[in-house]
């Protein structure tokens, strides 16, 4: 028992909490009650998305171990996508060319967050978020500014998170709540 304290790799149960505490973020009802997101299964999975390319951004930069628990999550969320096809009554025949639409849905999104997040100022990041989430190519609904608001402060936010943290199933994200802008005050 003293040995699991000192265990370099984490516990299946804590990549599934972790993914467990992204999916909930995920699926916060702000994002599609005040934030305009379509509360659809693409527009679920955008979220979720969004926030597994948030958390690897930040695990990408530690050592060996963390980053593994960032692989671990990516392929805990393949393994809930696959089952989720199923689920839905897709094909045995079809599910492999879904998944890999999903991944390059994935990727696609995750390296043009981390494009516009590296960028000066928020436009890139708005555009980026108008094309993937709200999937609109020109005049982003003001969801999106919002929604960048909350990428960059879940961007901080996770930065203050230790590496031991993750390992142990902690992980959190900031409310999404507090990037609203009433009409009124605007």
């Amino acid at each position: 028992m003293k040995l699991a304290l000192f265990r370099r790799t984490p516990r299946p149960d804590t990549i599934a909490t972790l993914y467990g505490m992204i999916v909930a973020q995920a699926r916060l009802p702000t994002f599609y009650r005040d934030y305009g997101v379509s509360d659809t299964v693409n527009g679920r999975f955008d979220m979720i998305v969004l926030h597994i390319a948030l958390f690897l951004r930040r695990v990408g930069a530690e050592d060996a171990v963390t980053r593994a628990i960032g692989q671990r999550i990516f392929d805990r969320f393949c393994r809930d996508m696959d089952d989720n096809l199923r689920e839905i009554g897709i094909g045995d025949l079809a599910v492999p060319k879904e998944m890999y639409r999903m991944a390059d849905a994935f990727y696609g999104r995750a390296q043009a967050y981390a494009a516009a997040l590296a960028a000066e100022g928020e436009q890139a990041l708005v555009e980026a978020i108008g094309r993937n989430i709200y999937g609109q190519a020109a005049a982003p609904p003001e969801g999106a500014k919002w929604l960048a608001a909350y990428m960059r402060a879940a961007v901080d936010h996770l930065a203050t998170q230790k590496p031991e943290a993750f390992a142990g199933a902690e992980l959190s994200f900031p409310d999404p709540a507090g990037f609203v802008i009433s009409p009124a005050l605007s």
